[in-house]
C-alpha cells in the first residue's frame, strides 16, 4: 500500500516537474527554508542541528587525542560516520551502515578535506605519538530528502563551533578547553537532481523517488570547487554540469546566509 502511494506520489512530480512546477510551489533552483541551531549536545565538542524543510539532521563533533598515522607523525586527522536512524524514515534499517549512509559520510569528508579549511598538521601534539583527531557523526532524525546537503550544512556548523579541550598529560581535562577550531574555509555541499529533463535544487524525498541521477558539489566562500560527487544511473550532459555547477554557487551563497543568522 505504502508502495503504491509512493508511486503515485512520483508520477505526480514527474509531470509537475515536466511542467516547469514543483508540488510544493518552488522554483526549480530553490531550497526550502533553512534553520541552523548550534549548543544542541552538552557532551560534543562541537554539535549543531540542521533542518532544510522538513529534514532533520543533527551532526556531534567529538576531539580525541590519539596516535598519529604512520605516514603523517606530525598531524591530526578526521573521520566522518553517518547514522541513517530508523526514526528518520520507513526506508531505513538498524543494523551495519547502509550503502547510502557511506556515500553521505565520505561525500561530507571529501567535501571539507579536499577545501583544505583545516590545517592537520597543527593538530599535532607529541611527534610520532600524540594528535587530534576529529570525529564528526551525522544522525538523521527525519528524511524529507537532500540529506547530503542538511549532513554537510550540519557538519561545517558544528565544526565552526567545536572547542579544543584542554589536554594534561596526554589526557583530555573534562570541561576545560584551550581555544577554538580554526575553519580557513567552510566548504557546504549543494546538490542538483536531474528529474525529466529539469534539473533540480533540494529535492524533496518524493522528488527523490523520480530523479534519475545527482550531482553534489561542495563549494568554499571563495567559490572554490573541492569535491564532486554524481550518484544514480542517470547521466548529465556537459552543459547540464555547467548549469548545475552555476546553481550551487548561487545556492551556497544562501545557504551561508543561513549560518549567520
Amino acid at each position: 500500500m505504502i508502495s503504491q502511494f509512493l508511486d503515485l506520489k512520483t508520477d505526480k512530480v514527474l509531470q509537475s516537474i515536466r511542467d516547469g512546477k514543483r508540488l510544493d510551489g518552488r522554483k526549480l533552483d530553490e531550497y526550502r527554508p533553512v534553520s541552523i541551531s548550534k549548543d544542541v549536545s552538552v557532551n560534543a565538542e562541537g554539535a549543531a542541528r540542521v533542518r532544510i524543510g522538513e529534514t532533520d539532521v543533527i551532526v556531534g563533533v567529538k576531539m580525541l587525542p590519539m596516535k598519529p598515522f604512520p605516514d603523517s607523525p606530525n598531524d591530526g586527522s578526521l573521520s566522518v560516520g553517518a547514522e541513517l536512524l530508523p526514526i528518520a524514515s520507513p526506508t531505513f534499517e538498524t543494523g551495519p551502515p547502509s550503502e547510502e549512509s557511506i556515500e553521505i559520510a565520505r561525500v561530507v569528508d571529501r567535501g571539507i578535506r579536499e577545501s583544505k579549511c583545516i590545517d592537520f598538521k597543527s593538530w599535532g601534539i607529541v611527534e610520532e605519538e600524540l594528535a587530534w583527531n576529529a570525529f564528526v557523526d551525522i544522525y538523521a532524525i527525519n528524511h524529507d530528502g537532500n540529506l547530503f546537503d542538511a549532513s554537510a550544512l550540519a557538519a561545517i556548523a558544528a565544526l565552526s563551533d567545536t572547542k579544543i579541550p584542554k589536554l594534561e598529560d596526554g589526557k583530555v581535562v573534562k570541561g576545560e578547553f584551550e581555544g577554538k577550531l580554526k575553519l580557513s574555509r567552510k566548504p557546504l555541499l549543494c546538490t542538483i537532481a536531474k528529474i525529466g529533463n529539469s534539473l533540480v535544487a533540494d529535492t524533496t524525498f518524493a522528488e527523490e523517488r523520480a530523479q534519475s541521477a545527482r550531482f553534489s558539489v561542495a563549494v568554499t566562500e571563495d567559490e572554490y570547487l573541492s569535491a564532486f560527487q554524481k550518484g544514480g544511473l542517470g547521466s548529465f550532459t556537459a552543459s547540464e554540469i555547467d548549469s548545475a555547477i552555476d546553481m550551487a554557487l548561487k545556492n551556497s551563497k544562501d545557504l551561508r546566509k543561513a549560518m549567520k543568522d
